[in-house]
């Protein structure tokens, strides 16, 4: 079963065939792609193979990836995730992103606060993980107001639009 998540203003929950359009503004959007280091996506059936396998990852418990929808309008205003997730050592990597129009209004901290929740107390982790472009001064202001410490740089460790990037590493553990 899915795991459905829910705060104030937003419902963290699976992304379904119908959501297809949402994604697909979304992440086809340069200034969303700007650091996420993803090429843009291009036809809805490339998006409803992606929900696919988004749906396939939670069965292999590998990742969990939700679909962020406004409980005001009902629309998807973006995704967030867990990937790279192990059970064995206790660990995965958070990513998100939101419509430029979302931007600034406290969604992605109300958002990652509640998955950073979900991770320790329901999935066991002890280690939640970030990598950041060191350009986005936004994302990295976020985690470390969320209790992420920085913990160094991964030169080159990143790719968009074929220029390389450097990123840096960040960490919340469990308390």
């Amino acid at each position: 079963m899915f795991p459905m998540l829910e705060t104030k203003r937003l419902v963290l929950r699976e992304l379904v065939e119908n959501d297809a359009q949402d994604i697909l503004k979304c992440f086809s959007n340069d200034d969303v792609l700007r650091y996420y280091g993803q090429k843009p996506l291009t036809s809805i059936g490339q998006v409803k193979q992606i929900i696919k396998n988004f749906a396939g990852q939670v069965k292999e418990k590998s990742g969990v990836k939700w679909g962020i929808e406004l409980k005001e309008t009902g629309t998807i205003i973006g995704t967030i995730g867990l990937q790279d997730w192990s059970i064995e050592h206790k660990r995965a990597n958070i990513s998100y992103a939101f419509l430029p129009e979302q931007w600034g209004k406290g969604y992605a901290s109300e958002a990652v606060d509640k998955v950073i929740s979900y991770g320790f107390q329901e999935l066991g982790l002890e280690r939640i993980g970030a990598i950041v472009f060191i350009e986005n001064k936004a994302s990295s202001q976020l985690l470390i107001k969320l209790g992420f410490t920085k913990e160094g740089t991964l030169k080159k460790y990143m790719y968009q639009n074929d220029i390389s990037y450097d990123t840096d590493v960040y960490s919340l553990l469990k308390l």
